[in-house]
């Protein structure tokens, strides 16, 4: 009886996570900032190579496969900031949003800008999603954004 109440109660609760569409649920605005709306055009990642630009030598060993850092070994899934992409993680142009700023994406829930990219620039964020197939589904989107930089230290 106990099992399957577990059973029943977990489903229930991905359900939830699923529909909710929630970033990461450890992300949360800091205390006391007023945030401030603004349209972002968003695209999404995942830390494959097509996404995140990196290939596999022929003996397996990922590497960049394009730019300054071609062929030199690359860490696949860790990000700029050096933390472990994941559902929540943010690519932004650093110039205009730095790192630890979190928004709140409409559709995507809360997350945290800790990566950046060669083509993101300006008013242009990347998503991360777990999968390849998660990511080609957000597509390209211009949806309103909730924005909290980080405060002063």
């Amino acid at each position: 009886m106990k099992m399957c109440t577990w059973r029943v109660l977990t489903g229930l609760a991905l359900s939830a996570m699923a529909l909710s569409g929630a970033g990461c649920a450890s992300i949360h605005p800091p205390a006391g900032v007023v945030p401030f709306q603004r349209v972002l055009h968003t695209t999404a990642y995942c830390k494959c190579g097509q996404c995140c630009g990196w290939r596999r030598t022929w003996y397996g060993r990922p590497v960049y496969a394009t730019g300054p850092m071609k062929g030199k070994p690359k860490a696949v899934g860790i990000t700029a900031s050096g933390t472990k992409a994941r559902r929540g993680t943010i690519a932004a142009d650093t110039g205009r949003y730095p790192f630890g700023t979190v928004m709140q994406v409409e559709g995507y829930g809360f997350g945290r800008v800790e990566d950046r990219g060669g083509s993101i620039q300006g008013d242009r964020i990347d998503l991360f999603f777990g999968s390849h197939a998660e990511a080609l589904r957000w597509g390209r989107r211009s949806i309103p954004v909730l924005i909290w930089y980080p405060p002063p230290r």
